[in-house]
């Protein structure tokens, strides 16, 4: 065990003092899961661990900390992609894993009021039992926490239909670096009376405050829901594509995801499954319908899809005939980055404006890639129908002797123009080239 300073013992007896012993692990006594988040860097130890088991604990924690000006790295699920909750050497990990009750699910005003620390799936789940949808879903739902989401403005499948989370919040209690708790657990939907603070925290990635807990916006339970899986020539086919799926479902087009022809064959070889279509395509979209009666809705998609398909906008076509088959299609989008390696493997995000330069953009970025560091491997596939497109670069054969003759966290700018604007990407001097990535 790591010998402890003055200063550190100091800390650890108040933490001790002020949340109890079985909430302060510090050395040894810290397990390997807080050393790392899902990002694949380098495991480090924290000063020390607090899991505090509600808002006043937190705030105690924080308040010590803050007079012994000692850094805290907040925790949730630790399914961040990049390094948002990886661990300080001289900081103190905080954990809001204990934290994770449904304190409260309203069926009639169709809101929730859970902890940070609750998962998405549970939280799911709560809404469904009282007939009600949370609109944010992610694939890493199983692990990630509100907090998370919520620090992280997340977004997911659902975004083209119900928004990010900033739009599934109404109220939010947020414990401030001093350890002053900020109380805007309000659930009024119309609230106009003043500030708007809770916004600031959203998307603030726990640099402000950090979320305790928060009161969360649910919609109706759709009755039925259809998915299919479509080919497409071209990225034009896919803007048009969503186009004439939102006219025909206005207000149900749950999902619109698009994968490059890439990321598509690479998933299915991850899976070790056939493809549904017959043959490879350039692009495929991975879409999902809802409505009040599967046999009517699955009929309209299908007609809808007959008139894309007379145009030429759809090369060929799968519709899910029961629950189990759109889940088979849905876990093709499902294996993606965590498929990589995860020592050589890092994504980025580009915002995806709905016109062909989009796609010109994303492929100027691979070959801009393929260019500084060739052997690499890039997959792109993304959620058209709010704009945001993932590039996940598989950097194995070049990222050891770059790490070695290269300074990390220094930024350099490819010559090649990777935006939708025209302007040139920045990318990380170092095998990483990621920005920031959900929760």
């Amino acid at each position: 065990m790591d010998t402890l300073t003055s200063a550190t013992i100091a800390l650890i007896d108040e933490l001790v003092s002020a949340l109890g012993a079985e909430a302060v692990r510090w050395g040894d006594a810290i397990d390997a899961r807080y050393h790392a988040d899902w990002s694949g860097g380098a495991p480090v130890r924290p000063l020390a661990l607090v899991r505090p088991a509600n808002t006043g604990d937190v705030a105690s924690a924080m308040r010590i900390c803050h007079a012994h000006r000692v850094p805290v790295v907040p925790q949730g699920g630790l399914t961040s992609l990049a390094g948002g909750a990886m661990p300080q050497a001289d900081a103190v990990a905080l954990s809001l894993e204990r934290l994770n009750a449904i304190e409260q699910v309203d069926a009639a005003s169709a809101t929730m009021t859970v902890q940070a620390g609750a998962t998405l799936q549970a939280v799911q789940e709560a809404a469904l039992a009282a007939g009600l949808v949370f609109g944010v879903d992610l694939g890493a739902r199983g692990s990630c926490q509100i907090g998370g989401n919520l620090a992280t403005n997340a977004g997911g499948n659902g975004v083209v239909q119900f928004g990010m989370m900033r739009e599934q919040t109404l109220g939010l209690e947020v414990v401030l670096a001093d350890g002053t708790v900020l109380p805007m657990l309000r659930p009024m939907r119309k609230n106009n009376t003043g500030y708007d603070l809770k916004q600031w925290f959203i998307g603030s990635e726990g640099t402000l405050g950090i979320i305790t807990r928060a009161i969360l916006s649910l919609h109706p339970a759709p009755r039925a829901k259809v998915s299919t899986l479509v080919a497409l020539p071209d990225y034009a086919s896919a803007i048009r594509l969503l186009r004439l799926l939102q006219s025909h479902f206005p207000g149900a087009l749950a999902a619109f995801e698009l994968m490059w022809e890439d990321f598509f064959s690479t998933s299915l070889r991850w899976r070790q499954a056939a493809s549904p279509l017959p043959q490879a395509y350039p692009f495929m979209v991975l879409a999902e319908v809802t409505g009040h009666e599967e046999a009517a809705l699955a009929d309209s998609l299908q007609r809808a899809l007959g008139e894309a398909m007379e145009d030429g906008t759809v090369l060929d076509a799968v519709v899910a005939q029961s629950q189990a088959q759109a889940g088979a299609l849905w876990r093709i989008h499902a294996k993606r980055r965590r498929n990589f390696p995860r020592s050589s493997c890092r994504s980025t995000s580009m915002s995806a404006c709905r016109s062909t330069r989009s796609a010109n953009s994303a492929e100027q970025c691979v070959l801009a890639l393929s260019q500084r560091w060739p052997g690499q491997r890039t997959l792109r596939f993304g959620h058209l129908g709010d704009g945001n497109l993932h590039l996940t670069t598989d950097a194995l054969r070049w990222a050891r002797t770059f790490r070695r003759s290269k300074p990390r966290t220094r930024w350099s700018r490819l010559s090649t123009p990777c935006s939708p604007s025209g302007a040139a990407a920045s990318l990380p001097n170092t095998a990483s080239a990621c920005t920031r990535s959900r929760i």
